[in-house]
């Protein structure tokens, strides 16, 4: 009998071990407004970055001009041809816009690079102007990038990319953080809806010192979505926020109040790229307690690596 009990127990599932936090993280970015050093990068509206966690890699984003992220990274010194993974944080052309270059320029050297885009539930709904076009960045390049080879897949919650590193999934709006125009319509199975970007989703690292957050341009609100990433990934302090986080055209009022809830999330580091603004940059730095060293505005090439900080290069520094 005790033998049977024995046996019986050791059948039992057992927990899933804890996710190591990740020791090694590096994110670059590759394009936004500004570029951060003479004679390397050009600036456009539009972010992408590359993200370097444990030795494995991902993109976030492609920028806009089709062919802006290709040459930066060459003249960065960064080879995204051993990239496989791409993150499309939502279907905005100016996260969108390099995709198609990009796949087909390093294909030419790796046949896999960039091969799976990884986004958020809903980016593949049609969004249509006043007078019926399509707006959406993504929905056009669909057709090419599979016929290339790659595969597009959705998520509805979070989900591990890399060891460490999550991917979001649409963020839930618990705060009314109004981050898009309104301009464009939604066509959704239930009829036409305003398009508050559904899908829009982030990066999260799980590091000890805190979570590292990557935005793409945060249209579900920067405060939502760290707040929703400590719910499902890890009620941890914010270590590094980066990225675009649409505070460009928010009011002092607005721009106060974030920066008290980043405040109260333990904000370690700001890198505000793309449509964050840069005089949003300053008012968070200065109401959440930060400094020169730990909130700047975001280059072509300026950078945050886990244990070094951030590294804003000559322009930012």
């Amino acid at each position: 009998m005790l033998l049977s009990a024995l046996l019986f127990v050791a059948a039992l599932p057992q927990e899933p071990p804890p996710v190591a936090p990740v020791k090694a993280l590096k994110v670059t970015v590759l394009s936004t407004m500004l570029a951060g050093d003479p004679g390397r990068g050009i600036g456009e509206w539009g972010f992408a970055a590359v993200l370097e966690a444990e030795g494995r890699r991902l993109l976030i984003d492609t920028g806009a001009r089709a062919e802006t992220v290709h040459k930066n990274a060459l003249e960065l010194g960064i080879d995204l041809s051993t990239i496989t993974e791409v993150v499309i944080t939502h279907n905005h052309s100016d996260h969108t816009g390099g995709l198609l270059t990009l796949r087909r320029e390093l294909a030419k050297k790796n046949p896999q690079a960039l091969a799976r885009v990884h986004v958020g539930k809903g980016i593949l709904m049609r969004r249509l102007t006043a007078d019926g076009r399509e707006a959406n960045g993504l929905l056009p390049l669909v057709p090419e990038f599979e016929k290339s080879g790659g595969k597009i897949i959705e998520y509805a919650s979070p989900a591990e990319l890399l060891p460490g590193v999550w991917l979001t999934g649409p963020v839930p709006r618990a705060h009314p953080e109004r981050n898009w125009s309104g301009a464009l319509r939604l066509q959704t199975p239930s009829g036409p809806a305003e398009d508050n970007l559904p899908e829009d989703s982030s990066i999260v690292v799980l590091t000890a010192s805190g979570l590292v957050v990557v935005s793409g341009c945060g249209h579900a609100g920067i405060v939502n979505t760290l707040e929703y990433a400590r719910k499902a990934i890890r009620a941890a302090p914010i270590h590094a926020a980066i990225g675009g986080f649409h505070l460009f055209a928010a009011n002092d009022e607005r721009l106060e109040w974030t920066a008290a809830k980043l405040k109260e999330m333990g904000i370690g580091h700001l890198l505000g790229a793309h449509c964050t603004g840069i005089e949003a940059v300053f008012r968070l730095r200065e109401k959440a307690g930060l400094t020169r060293r730990t909130a700047v505005v975001g280059t072509v090439g300026s950078s945050f690596t886990l244990g070094a900080g951030l590294d804003p290069l000559e322009l930012a520094r």
